[in-house]
């Protein structure tokens, strides 16, 4: 691959993390060495996990711990910092083909990381990495600047009925 590009995953809707996984896949099966970055995701027992640690097709970084929606943010913030330099460790070093910043919006929506390091991450980034980057409220700016933009909108989903998060499927 000569040129990688900019995707970007969001929207309200189920499926930013899960279409990230199956490109993840994808480019695993071709060969690519693939990490997924997580920010502000607390659940270490969901599926990508349990498969990634079982079949080690890519490599998977989360330090959040617990719930994010209730954790002081102090430690939040520093979970957030940690995380934005494993992945620029992992862009700079260039010991990957495909980068995956998981809930990274998330993370800069709730005033844990600024905007301007994710706009110079992509502006530098190598020209040979393929960069995915996933979260609700994606910012205008950075979407100007991805070359795949899908927002996934919700038009119906049963947590709306009261269906808890279930094995296998939300997580």
């Amino acid at each position: 691959m000569s040129k990688g590009l900019v995707h970007i995953y969001t929207g309200d809707g189920k499926g930013k993390t899960t279409a990230a996984l199956g490109l993840a896949l994808r480019a695993a099966g071709q060969g690519f060495k693939v990490i997924i970055i997580q920010f502000l995701k607390g659940d270490d027992d969901c599926g990508e996990h349990i498969f990634a640690s079982r079949y080690h097709p890519f490599e998977i970084v989360q330090l959040t711990r617990g719930n994010c929606f209730i954790m002081p943010e102090d430690e939040l913030r520093e979970d957030v910092e940690k995380t934005m330099s494993i992945a620029l460790e992992a862009i700079n070093n260039r010991d990957y083909q495909m980068v995956i910043l998981d809930e990274v919006f998330v993370a800069i929506n709730r005033g844990l990381l600024e905007i301007d390091r994710v706009i110079e991450l992509i502006v530098n980034k190598p020209d040979s990495l393929e960069l995915v980057l996933t979260g609700r409220g994606a910012i205008q700016e950075i979407r100007e600047m991805a070359d795949y933009v899908t927002e996934m909108q919700m038009i119906k989903h049963p947590y709306t009925k009261g269906t808890r998060a279930r094995k296998g499927i939300e997580h």
